[in-house]
């Protein structure tokens, strides 16, 4: 769902209020507020999700993660009234959803499921526009929409007249994404979007669905069973126990570094530093400095850059900047720098990854440390194991303990 620049960021139509008297070129997000919301099915003993308390801020992502059958689904579901509420209630902008009708508040909520649930009949557009056309938009407003929802989410505008069964699983899965997001909805509830994905295209559609969240601001409630991925996707981590208990709510950040109890420890999983370097950007870390050198340079310009390096071994630049290669550290013992390295820099690795991806390419390149370049190619700096170990021995300035409230 990369952005292709030349659309505007998702939003309503300028100028039109929409059904909140905003203006549409306003970002549209709610606030989702759980009290106490219980749901027991007839004929059970035991609640599904028990008085349930949460509140998710305007324009977050909260995923909701557990075992199997501890209600997560379910707790998603009861937002847009396809589970009804036993007691308690859910407020949206703090309005009760139980005084709206359901089919009304339903449009007002953008779906997506595991299963995509595209009409097979209707060419992508046309699933596109299934809310819009429900809710009775113009057709010059609608087509206007669906264009840019197709270039918002990458497919394309000429897929648009294309069936579901003539995409890829990841190409259904984004039309999935637009048709949800085709009224701009402030809310967006996601059940396992992509975990009849291939690992490969998940971990795509996950990055591409968290740079278009940067340009929507939606509030999501998104559902996986995987805390992998609720540890990339969520920006608060609801973590539900058997019968619909809440165990843990928290950051992403708080929940590695301060597990409620046992549940929640044994459910993150014994890697918790490792799944703490996913949460970690490239670019929030002092890397280290190379000597770095230039075709043609001589020994009075580069020595002062090879003292006051963090590594001994020149980094061969070109004019831009743009990384070449490796030299050895007495390739210049005075002499003007060659214009070929010595070895290649492998691996190479990009600014917006995360320190976990990072350390994932110097293992599997069995290095110690390798580039780290901009968005450009232009060098920002080196990632060593030494710094990957200095972070999970002290993480952000204290070390990573166990802690277990009482």
């Amino acid at each position: 769902m990369t952005d292709t620049g030349d659309s505007e960021p998702l939003q309503a139509d300028p100028g039109r209020e929409d059904d909140r008297g905003r203006s549409g070129n306003e970002r549209r997000a709610s606030t989702v507020t759980y009290s106490e919301a219980t749901k027991r099915y007839p004929g059970s003993d035991t609640d599904a999700v028990h008085e349930l308390d949460l509140k998710i801020p305007a324009g977050e992502i909260c995923v909701l993660v557990g075992p199997s059958g501890c209600g997560k689904t379910t707790a998603m579901r009861m937002v847009n009234r396809t589970v009804e509420i036993t007691s308690g209630d859910i407020e949206i902008d703090g309005a009760s959803v139980l005084d709206r009708d359901p089919a009304e508040l339903r449009r007002e909520i953008g779906y997506v499921i595991q299963q995509i649930g595209l009409f097979p009949h209707r060419t992508v557009a046309e699933n596109i526009a299934t809310v819009p056309g429900l809710l009775g938009w113009e057709k010059d407003r609608t087509y206007a929409r669906v264009r840019e929802l197709l270039r918002l989410t990458g497919l394309g505008e000429d897929l648009g007249d294309r069936y579901p069964g003539q995409l890829s699983g990841g190409q259904q899965q984004r039309v999935g994404v637009a048709r949800a997001l085709a009224v701009d909805p402030p809310l967006m509830l996601m059940d396992e979007p992509f975990g009849a994905i291939d690992p490969i295209n998940r971990t795509r559609l996950q990055n591409e669905f968290l740079r278009l969240q940067a340009t929507i601001g939606k509030t999501v409630l998104f559902v996986t069973h995987d805390i992998d991925e609720a540890i990339k996707m969520g920006d608060r981590i609801a973590v539900l126990r058997e019968g619909g208990r809440l165990a843990q709510y928290s950051t992403p950040l708080e929940l590695l570094a301060k597990p409620a109890d046992d549940f929640v420890r044994d459910f993150v999983g014994s890697d918790r530093p490792l799944k703490r370097l996913s949460l970690i950007p490239m670019a929030g870390i002092s890397l280290w400095q190379a000597p770095v050198v230039r075709a043609g340079e001589t020994a009075d310009s580069y020595r002062s850059r090879l003292e006051s390096a963090d590594l001994p071994y020149p980094l061969l630049v070109d004019g831009e900047d743009r990384v070449l290669g490796w030299l050895e550290p007495d390739a210049l013992d005075g002499a003007p720098v060659p214009s070929v390295p010595a070895s290649p820099a492998d691996p190479v690795i990009e600014i917006d990854s995360t320190l976990r991806d990072g350390l994932s390419q110097l293992l599997e390149s069995g290095v110690q440390f390798a580039p780290v370049i901009e968005s450009d190619g232009r060098l920002a700096g080196v990632l060593s194991i030494e710094i990957i170990s200095e972070f999970l021995s002290t993480g952000d300035g204290s070390p990573l303990q166990d802690t277990v409230s009482p």
